[in-house]
């Protein structure tokens, strides 16, 4: 059994328990929160809640750690903290910033000789993936990702950082337009802009500076400043009646050309609808959990990407039993 540990258990954590119900090879082994251990009450009978402070006393329990906490602030500080005491899976999700992460946590695991597998989950991850797939097989051509509609937990999760923000949801949502025009394979030209617009809906505080609040969302670099942005203000009524649940997905479209003129158009699209963006990202955590411990146990160490681990280290069965049933 591969001992799983979560560090914070909100979303994604909870996410993360229930799929290692899903995964025989896997158990839960301890959770690790920054609130009060009593006050977390977790589905998984028999497994310690611990206080983070005391992950460093619990290292010969967990096989590998999943990090469970925002892209914003908690990532970049948890990881590399958390890699220098156990192998180490998070869902750093800034794109602009994972080659700054990816060379802060790869120093810190190399000195201590364990495996960190950084930005796993759908995008980065699994869209990941299907980008570097398809651009492999279409060199000529280009490639285009388009995100919802649906709520990003990693945006959401930064709006509710800005001062006087009590709860926030955040949508994105492709621009149709510009989804058609690549699915036609013209290759249209595309700014950031012109894929998505963001829909922000804010709970704030009695006697915020709403006006100072829709300042900080809309200029918020790597989050919001390339974007059309909408910020709404409701109350907290009607943000647990219209907006409780987390749906997400998106499309990876890659058009390429092929033949001796580059006379012959394809279209290569991996699509993702979401009932859960949290559940869903679990499991892509916990499948990259398994590759890290195998990793491990091969004897590699430093950060790593979903790219660096073979397809078949993410699954329970035997490289006889893929061949047989997948291959």
């Amino acid at each position: 059994m591969i001992r799983i540990g979560i560090m914070g258990y909100g979303n994604l954590g909870r996410g993360v328990e229930c799929a290692l119900k899903q995964n025989d090879d896997m158990e839960l082994s301890a959770v690790f929160t920054r609130r009060n251990p009593d006050d977390v009450k977790i589905l998984t009978a028999g497994v310690g809640v611990y206080s983070a402070d005391e992950a460093a006393q619990h290292t010969d329990e967990v096989d590998v750690l999943i990090i469970c906490g925002g892209s914003a602030t908690d990532l970049p500080e948890q990881t590399p903290k958390y890699a220098a005491l156990f192998n180490v899976v998070d869902s750093f999700d800034t794109h602009a910033r994972i080659p700054e992460h990816f060379e802060n946590v790869d120093a810190a695991a190399k000195a201590a000789g364990t495996t960190a597998v950084i930005s796993s989950g759908w995008d980065p991850g699994m869209f990941s993936l299907n980008r570097l797939y398809s651009e492999s097989i279409l060199p000529a051509g280009k490639t285009y990702t388009f995100w919802g509609r649906g709520v990003s937990q990693g945006h959401s999760d930064a709006v509710r950082r800005i001062d006087g923000v009590i709860d926030a949801r955040q949508y994105t949502i492709p621009v149709d337009e510009a989804l058609e025009a690549v699915r036609s394979g013209r290759e249209p030209e595309l700014s950031t802009r012109d894929k998505h617009t963001r829909l922000v809906y804010v709970v704030a505080e009695e006697g915020a500076d709403k006006a100072r609040i829709t300042g900080e969302i809309v200029t918020m670099k790597n989050y919001f400043d390339e974007y059309d942005t909408t910020v709404e203000f409701i109350d907290a009524e009607t943000m647990a009646r219209d907006h409780s649940g987390i749906p997400h997905g998106g499309f990876v479209i890659r058009s390429g050309r092929t033949g001796r003129e580059e006379e012959n158009t394809h279209i290569a699209e991996y699509k993702l609808r979401l009932d859960s963006n949290p559940e869903f990202t679990s499991g892509v955590l916990v499948a990259t959990a398994r590759g890290a411990y195998r990793m491990a146990q091969a004897g590699s160490s430093g950060a790593k990407t979903l790219f660096d681990i073979p397809p078949a280290m993410l699954s329970p069965e035997s490289p006889e039993e893929l061949r047989r049933t997948i291959l």
